[in-house]
């Protein structure tokens, strides 16, 4: 008797807990790392934003397989040494299915050993080429690489008629690759190196370096950096006089940048996402209702201009999330081979489609040069 009672307790349980409403199913957790205070804070801020937001909009459509998302999110300063501790903590206490973060090339690449080992899937935010080459097989990111930021300066370049060009980069983290693909590059690209000069993060003046570049004969001067640095570089070169065309990375793709440089920012150029201008995209422009419907979301709840650094946030959690639907489960591995097979999914990077042997999905064409006039951003090409 108490044996049958016992069952037919169980079975009404199993009725009762099949009757409740799929939100009340366990959440899936997904984690994050980002340098939203710290020399990054820039980058990192908008993209703890749009992480929050989304995430925040996917629950009140549902969730994912009928489930809430739940986001689990550390402020790493930009520290590599924090970075490796919050990947860990996601991996062993939060119990994260994913991870959508890694701001900077510095703290992508101290987390990856530990994603790596545990299975988790990782999407990075961040630009250095060596956190998706050689593949390694639970990492993605979502920016354009360092390598694809200097073959369209160098493009760029020669189609103003130029070849001969002077390097300035920081000697750290994206600065440090940067300027290692544009030593590549360059060569292919029929470009000349005449000067290669390098600054520390946190100096406050590089006249002397740019004063180098101002003997070596450059045509041109692309500076490899993000954050401060480049800000301080482009008010050198005005200070100086140097009348040469200037470039500068999608490392500095933000209001903030133009900021910082002041009036000297006049005439910039670089390579950037179409978020930066897509009211100036064609309607024929598969990217322009998807760039347009993020920024209207973003600058009308945040109260900030939009960045291209929450767009890569933006695509990052969207491309996991499609992920999971399509691979139906939150196993690790199925998450990645659906993440690997990602075909013509439209962000506001690009047009992405991955592969098994290329775990980022964009080509040049994800690029548009850019240049600032009048404070603002025009669309060259």
């Amino acid at each position: 008797m108490i044996r049958r009672r016992l069952l037919q307790g169980v079975a009404t349980a199993g009725l009762l807990l099949a009757a409740q409403p799929l939100a009340a199913a366990e959440p899936i957790k997904i984690g994050s790392f980002l340098s939203v205070t710290g020399p990054a804070s820039f980058l990192g801020d908008p993209e703890k934003r749009t992480l929050e937001l989304y995430v925040g909009k996917i629950n009140a459509a549902g969730g994912v397989l009928g489930r809430k998302l739940e986001l689990v999110v550390y402020d790493d300063g930009g520290d590599a040494n924090n970075a490796r501790t919050f990947a860990t903590r996601l991996v062993e206490s939060d119990k994260v299915v994913a991870v959508v973060g890694g701001t900077t090339t510095a703290t992508t690449m101290a987390a990856i050993p530990v994603l790596e080992d545990a299975q988790v899937p990782f999407i990075s935010l961040a630009g250095g080429i060596e956190i998706v080459e050689p593949v390694k097989p639970f990492t993605f990111k979502t920016p354009h690489t360092d390598r694809m930021a200097c073959e369209k300066i160098f493009e760029d370049v020669k189609k103003r008629g130029l070849s001969k060009v002077g390097l300035i980069s920081s000697t750290a983290g994206f600065g440090a690759s940067m300027r290692n693909q544009c030593l590549k590059v360059a060569p292919e690209r029929g470009i000349q190196i005449v000067a290669d000069e390098r600054y520390a993060p946190g100096d406050t003046d590089t006249t002397p370096q740019l004063n180098k570049i101002k003997g070596s004969g450059a045509q041109a001067i692309v500076n490899a950096d993000f954050g401060q640095g480049p800000a301080i570089v482009t008010r050198n070169v005005k200070q100086l006089g140097l009348d040469l065309p200037l470039y500068q990375s999608h490392g500095v793709a933000s209001k903030s940048f133009i900021d910082l440089a002041g009036p000297a920012a006049e005439g910039v150029r670089l390579p950037a996402a179409a978020m930066l201008v897509p009211d100036q995209l064609p309607d024929s422009d598969p990217q322009k209702k998807v760039v347009l419907d993020y920024k209207t979301t973003y600058e009308s709840t945040q109260n900030q201009p939009v960045s291209t650094f929450g767009g890569h946030a933006y695509d990052g959690l969207m491309l996991l999330v499609q992920a999971i639907e399509r691979a139906g489960s939150t196993d690790g591995v199925k998450i990645r081979d659906a993440l690997q097979a990602t075909k013509g999914f439209v962000g506001t990077g690009g047009v992405v489609n991955m592969s098994p042997t290329d775990h980022m999905g964009l080509d040049l064409s994800a690029f548009r040069m850019l240049e600032i006039r009048g404070g603002t951003w025009k669309l060259l090409y």
